[in-house]
């Protein structure tokens, strides 16, 4: 791919420009890859307010200001994302940076864009588990526990209003939700994903047939690099899969096998791990409590970035900052070669109805899951007037106010400390 110059200047604000040559007509440097990782870093580092406020600002930088890439590409990039496993936002950043420099810059981007939240976390965590006995303490993260179930309901209803529409998507959604709370377990999880998949074939099918007029001609690839980037993929998801009786429950392979395996089954975002991490971590492997797992997504809303960055808490627990690191690379490196693997297979994902349909069937069972995991989670809520006090106050502060979640988070810990004995 040719390389697109830079502007000499490096500050940001200043790029409104959208030349690309110097004053002479030159070009100027082509764009380096630390060039790329100091950017994203800052644009990591406030990037608070969903996935769709940080692809934001990703496109009025790369797109509109810079025009490193074309709105068509951007779209593109989103759009793949969308269909493929794990973070939207994580992913659609990966994406631009290997569109601009190739493998390389995909790993800049990528982790620059994660190394702010994920220094947040760790050092939150820390915090935590250091002063979690203080009863000042103990009485936020109480407050945060129906603040977060009410953001869980919050966007399980958002995502249900758009994609249960008929009665055999409420069938698919409420029969989900009702093998992962009676049955549960990992394989439960598996086999709904898989079967509301192929339920979905089965129903939507001849509804999503694509027009052959349509479809266009896919570019040539680099087959023995395919080949190579999925034989990976599938190591993951079969270490997963597989049993490992030789890897100790609470080792550093043991953490990565667990969280790459199920970051290639994440699909729709980041409230759809809510479900499969929690009978995984919580009631699998008991790495943390259903109080620690609520507080660990409370911390990975305050903080900016994916809410993904949860697994850092995770891993934080069983090995320390190692563990850290291992949980977080395994939750986000799969997805990102994944997304880098397939963007050679752009038009032929995005025009393929045999994966639309089957998302039509995952889609409203992932539904049913995460309003699942909102039971869940409020069961380890204190039996308090102050619970659904907060409670409440979040929802209205969601649905009727729109209040960012990156603020909802803090007042429900502020108010817990008020308000709880």
């Amino acid at each position: 791919m040719t390389e697109h110059p830079i502007p000499a200047s490096d500050d940001l604000s200043q790029e409104a420009s959208s030349n690309i040559e110097d004053s002479n007509g030159q070009a100027s440097a082509p764009i380096s890859v630390g060039y790329l990782f100091w950017t994203f870093l800052k644009i990591g580092s406030t990037a608070f307010g969903g996935f769709m406020a940080l692809v934001s600002v990703v496109e009025n930088l790369v797109v509109h200001r810079r025009k490193l890439l074309t709105h068509e590409d951007m779209l593109d990039g989103i759009s793949l994302a969308t269909v493929l496993p794990g973070p939207v936002a994580a992913n659609v950043v990966a994406y631009v940076g290997y569109r601009i420099r190739g493998g390389w810059g995909a790993a800049a981007t990528a982790t620059s864009v994660l190394l702010p939240s994920f220094l947040l976390v760790v050092g939150l965590t820390a915090v935590y588990y250091e002063a979690g006995e203080i009863d000042a303490v103990s009485r936020v993260f109480a407050g945060f526990i129906p603040a977060v179930v009410a953001i869980i309901i919050s966007a399980a209803w958002r995502m249900g209003k758009k994609t249960i529409k008929t009665g055999q998507a409420i069938a698919i959604a409420v029969t989900a939700g009702i093998l992962i709370q009676f049955v549960g377990g990992f394989y439960t999880t598996l086999l709904v994903i898989i079967g509301a998949g192929v339920i979905g074939y089965i129903l939507f099918y001849n509804a999503t047939q694509v027009d052959p007029a349509t479809e266009v001609e896919s570019p040539k690839i680099d087959k023995g690099r395919m080949i190579i980037s999925f034989a990976v993929l599938a190591c993951f998801i079969l270490m997963y899969i597989v049993p490992l009786p030789f890897l100790g429950d609470d080792s550093l392979a043991r953490l990565f096998t667990t969280f790459s395996g199920m970051s290639l089954m994440l699909f729709g975002g980041g409230y759809v791990f809510i479900p499969l991490i929690q009978q995984i971590v919580v009631d699998g492997y008991g790495w943390v409590n259903q109080a620690e797992f609520a507080n660990a997504i409370a911390l990975g809303q305050v903080t900016p970035g994916p809410i993904l960055i949860s697994a850092a808490f995770i891993g934080y627990a069983v090995k320390g900052i190692l563990g850290a690191i291992v949980a977080t690379v395994g939750i986000f490196f799969p997805p990102a070669l994944l997304m880098v693997t397939c963007s050679h297979l752009l038009d032929r994902i995005k025009t393929s109805a045999v994966i639309q349909a089957a998302l039509k069937g995952i889609r409203p069972a992932i539904v049913g899951m995460i309003f699942t995991a909102a039971i869940v989670v409020a069961q380890t809520a204190q039996i308090h007037w102050a619970t659904l006090l907060i409670f409440v106050g979040a929802l209205v502060a969601i649905w009727r106010f729109r209040l960012e979640v990156v603020l909802v988070i803090p007042i429900a810990g502020l108010l817990g400390l008020l308000l709880y004995p």
